[in-house]
């Protein structure tokens, strides 16, 4: 896939004002809607151009109500679906540079033959192909396009790649210097309550002592600091995290190949009290700190005995 530039942006696609988001039926709008919205951003799906200015002024009311906040950035898609009004988007976005606001243009493209693919394995038709051929609304499609195309600042061609991989690269164009790419919960939990439903990766800290028959920790848990040097000066802990961490990153160098974006991480003992809170917080101070990674803890079961 390339991402080729057009005009120069007067900002990184990370920090734009509007990025409008717009290009063939079947190159990967949507996806680009749904890697945009795990990011944080605002994106509004099909919208009417004359609209766009509305939505400018929304932005900056909403900004100045709130001046302390940190500044949501907003996409829009915009393409042949809304028929006539698409006709209206040039005109919208010289309305937008008069108004001494850059939008930036984002054009998804793809060969003929991928976009026949990918149309014919979901057995739909496209949006202008009425009672011609399919390749006959590819091309009429294609042919309206040219001059935004022409005038985008970035063509993304998504030829030939599935969704994970477009879903990297529109991840590395929009994220921007610093921004999170993945987000990791660390969640303790209880084996007696029952396996976190959503979790990707699962410990078991029932191989360590439990705090439970030492009477001066049995009320304490994971969080005080007596529960928590108990539990690391265990046989074995040290050894857990420092294993247990190399593997982590590797499966998060590839999480972020793949585009996920969220990874739950479970850290159980018993009840969920002493010794998985204890280690899931130790796990993930030692996660912490890796660039574009943010990890928080949960402790799912704690106070429920």
């Amino acid at each position: 896939m390339t991402a080729d530039t057009g005009p120069t942006p007067q900002t990184s696609l990370a920090e734009a004002p509007i990025v409008i988001v717009t290009g063939m039926s079947g190159a990967g709008r949507s996806t680009t809607a749904n890697v945009l919205e795990d990011l944080g951003w605002l994106v509004v799906d099909n919208l009417p151009p004359q609209l766009l200015s509305h939505l400018a002024e929304l932005r900056d009311e909403t900004r100045a109500n709130d001046p302390d906040s940190r500044p949501q950035q907003v996409a829009v898609v915009v393409d042949v679906r809304s028929r006539g009004w698409f006709a209206l988007l040039e005109g919208a976005i010289a309305d937008a540079r008069e108004r001494g606001e850059r939008p930036s243009l984002v054009f998804l493209d793809a060969t003929d033959e991928a976009l026949v693919r990918r149309f014919e394995s979901v057995r739909r038709p496209h949006p202008l192909q009425g009672d011609g051929r399919l390749l006959d609304g590819i091309q009429r499609e294609r042919q309206q396009l040219l001059d935004l195309r022409s005038s985008a600042d970035v063509v993304i061609d998504s030829s030939g790649l599935n969704v994970h991989q477009l879903s990297a690269k529109l991840s590395s164009l929009f994220a921007g210097e610093g921004r999170v790419q993945l987000r990791i919960a660390v969640m303790s939990f209880g084996f007696k309550y029952g396996l976190p439903l959503d979790a990707d990766v699962v410990f078991d800290m029932r191989f360590l002592p439990n705090p439970y028959w030492v009477p001066e920790l049995r009320a304490l848990t994971g969080r005080d600091g007596p529960v928590s040097e108990f539990v690391m000066k265990q046989a074995g802990a040290d050894e857990f995290l420092q294993r247990a961490g190399d593997l982590l990153d590797t499966m998060i160098a590839g999480y972020v190949r793949e585009g996920r974006r969220y990874v739950t991480v479970a850290v159980g003992c018993t009840g969920g009290k002493h010794r998985s809170v204890a280690i899931a917080e130790a796990l993930s101070e030692r996660l912490g700190g890796r660039g574009r990674v943010d990890t928080f803890v949960v402790h799912r079961d704690l106070g429920r005995e």
